[in-house]
């Protein structure tokens, strides 16, 4: 693709990825209870389409684009130590706000998509950290992957996979927007949220300062309780 025609940021994609998942959450543990999100507005290939739908259509942006930026600030960042903490510190802050919105009660067996990430983020430390030792990176994908099955965490083990195929595929952009998508079998919008990635220019974007980047942190556990009580009031 041609210089020009990559217009988005790391910034205005970790935007996107936020407001695809706040329009997922929406829909699926406050919108879905009311008639009116249910009426269809229009049908397409027979297929009747709501305003619900369209939300959770919009909403399956949010995890591959988010499994793209972790594949980013892995290759980008000066600290992964830093990095993997940051994320296992806010994959503890939104586990009570994650059974809180989805009515599983304070302690369930399930965990929110941070755990997902922080272990996918580990499982890219340990390839790059055993690439002379082949077995030895092989053994941690799979202890790894089996602890993604134990902890039953948001995407269970299709998005630890997800992940590594993002990684895998990082420098084969055509190769990773058909085999991705059709090797998980998941649907159209995944397969159009990784052509998304495309338009990458490679910059950081207005996401300079550790303020507002630990506010893009918390959002995740904050927009979850909002929803929470929204439903509740």
């Amino acid at each position: 693709m041609r210089n020009k025609y990559k217009i988005l940021s790391g910034s205005d994609l970790k935007l996107i990825a936020c407001l695809s998942m706040l329009a997922d959450h929406l829909a699926k543990f406050y919108l879905s209870r009311f008639s009116w999100t249910k009426v269809v507005w229009f049908i397409v290939f027979g297929k009747s389409i709501s305003f619900l739908q369209l939300l959770l259509m919009f909403g399956r942006f949010a995890f591959p684009l988010f499994a793209f930026l972790l594949v980013v600030g892995f290759e980008h960042t000066r600290n992964r130590k830093k990095y993997s903490l940051n994320l296992f510190v806010f994959a503890l802050l939104s586990e009570i706000p994650f059974n809180l919105m989805t009515g599983r009660g304070l302690f369930c067996p399930t965990h929110n998509v941070m755990f997902t990430l922080l272990i996918g983020f580990l499982a890219m430390c340990s390839l790059d950290y055993f690439r002379q030792k082949p077995i030895l990176g092989l053994l941690s994908i799979v202890i790894l992957y089996l602890v993604s099955r134990y902890m039953q965490a948001d995407y269970r083990s299709s998005g630890f996979i997800f992940i590594l195929l993002m990684y895998g595929l990082r420098k084969e952009k055509i190769v990773r927007c058909v085999t991705v998508p059709v090797i998980l079998q998941m649907k159209l919008m995944t397969f159009l949220s990784v052509i998304l990635t495309f338009f990458y220019n490679g910059k950081r974007g207005f996401i300079k300062t550790p303020l507002v980047k630990y506010c893009f942190y918390a959002f995740y556990p904050v927009h979850m309780l909002l929803i929470y009580f929204l439903a509740r009031w």
